[in-house]
């Protein structure tokens, strides 16, 4: 049985500092944030936009606090593929408002290792998931 505990955990780490990134109590974490992905990232957001690695950049300095009180959840992790140099992972993930406001997604994403041995995001999948 292959053991994507790792990746689940890298998964985790970064959503703490999305989280703490778009509500506005980690003004010092983008560039730790930005460093969790390949400069070949792509991402296909829930609504269906394509965005590269500068796109993504641009998405989080735009979003600098701007959801105060955010809280993300991440559960149903499932390893799909693990591969010499990288995973293929799915979660669910829960974004949660101080005002009330939410969005359920399921998530995508693959993982490379870079030459350095560091393990990075190199594409990501959202889709949102219907009341």
């Amino acid at each position: 049985m292959t053991d994507f505990a790792s990746y689940f955990d890298l998964v985790n780490e970064t959503h703490v500092e999305i989280e703490g990134w778009f509500s506005g109590l980690e003004p010092g974490v983008l560039p730790v944030l930005l460093g969790r992905f390949s400069p070949e990232f792509s991402m296909i957001t829930p609504s269906g936009k394509v965005l590269d690695a500068d796109g993504v950049e641009a998405l989080f300095e735009q979003l600098r606090g701007a959801r105060p009180g955010l809280k993300i959840s991440l559960s149903e992790f499932t390893g799909i593929a693990h591969y010499a140099g990288g995973a293929v992972i799915s979660y669910r993930e829960l974004q949660e408002e101080h005002n009330g406001n939410r969005t359920d997604r399921r998530a995508t994403v693959v993982f490379e290792q870079a030459a350095d041995g560091k393990v990075l995001w190199r594409h990501l999948h959202e889709t949102f998931i219907a009341d």
